[in-house]
């Protein structure tokens, strides 16, 4: 089935070049189903480049989405420009009466900042706590898992002596949960990040599952039953060259950067990578997708409030 896009969306022309079923705004009013309705909140600087990367995903699923793009009202974006995120995005607070079946939360390139020093820290926290009453089940990646974890149980971030930067082999610890229904038992997962959350540090006791995990990039994918939520701290949703842009936009900068490790061919960064994430990157929202159908109200209004659980 397709995903419902807001019409003109820059996206749209990649995704329908690629193949991806898309149903524009006018089409999906005729059609006499309810779509689940999926909100995604980007952090991102360079917003088209995910809200396709995330739409590819979720037109993959068998259902009928509709997608809503959310920004923060606290902080308005300088990399995308005020006539798009007008067009296409709605702030939290215009939205916060709504329910959604699902949330997904980016990453947001301020890893190495406190928490509680970055500008829409209050406003986010609040999101989490609204996605307790007014979602079914949230998505949070790399940085964004990280904060929706620190928030939900106090657990901190580290930052590393050297980016952990690559494509990474990553074993599958549950193989019996739902969201790695399908996998392989061990898969390459692209990596991008300055700091690291350790599994010493998740709290016993508070329901939390490593699904995926690395012995050289460490935890890759938690699942929390009791809030509902889903921290995957890497990236299967990146493009083929997604790596090789963010390496030589450091190398321009003058940044003192190796080659992702397993990576360029050869690791040779003038040669075309090659992507062996693809189909599980596709298998995990689809999963997640699935699992959301399943468990979902019939009607949004009737998603419960989950009771709120004192930090360990």
């Amino acid at each position: 089935m397709p995903i419902k896009v807001p019409d003109n969306l820059p996206a749209q022309a990649v995704l329908e070049d690629e193949g991806v079923l898309l149903i524009t705004e006018g089409k999906a009013v005729r059609q006499d189903v309810r779509p689940l309705e999926i909100a995604l909140l980007n952090l991102m600087p360079e917003k088209i480049k995910t809200e396709t990367q995330i739409s590819r995903l979720l037109g993959a699923t068998p259902l009928q989405i509709e997608l809503t793009l959310v920004t923060t009202s606290s902080y308005a974006p300088k990399n995308t420009s005020a006539e798009h995120m007008l067009a296409f995005y709605q702030p939290w607070e215009t939205v916060r009466d709504r329910k959604y079946d699902g949330l997904i939360v980016t990453g947001a390139p301020i890893e190495t900042l406190p928490f509680e020093d970055v500008v829409y820290w209050r406003e986010l926290t609040q999101i989490f706590d609204w996605s307790q009453s007014n979602v079914q089940e949230t998505y949070n990646i790399c940085w964004g898992g990280q904060a929706a974890l620190h928030h939900f149980h106090g657990v901190p971030k580290f930052e590393l002596s050297q980016k952990k930067f690559g494509v990474f082999p990553h074993q599958v610890l549950d193989g019996r949960d739902g969201l790695l229904r399908g996998f392989s038992d061990e898969i390459s997962v692209p990596v991008s990040r300055h700091t690291e959350v350790r599994r010493e540090d998740l709290p016993e006791g508070a329901d939390l599952t490593v699904l995926l995990e690395s012995d050289e990039a460490g935890l890759c994918l938690v699942r929390d039953e009791a809030k509902r939520q889903t921290y995957m701290f890497n990236h299967l949703e990146y493009d083929t060259g997604t790596l090789a842009d963010e390496y030589h936009r450091d190398v321009t900068a003058g940044a003192e950067i190796q080659p992702p490790a397993y990576y360029f061919p050869d690791d040779d960064p003038a040669q075309t990578p090659i992507n062996r994430w693809r189909a599980h990157g596709s298998l995990l929202i689809s999963n997640w997708i699935n699992d959301l159908y399943q468990t979902t109200s019939f009607e949004l209004a009737d998603i419960p409030e989950r009771p709120r659980q004192a930090r360990k």
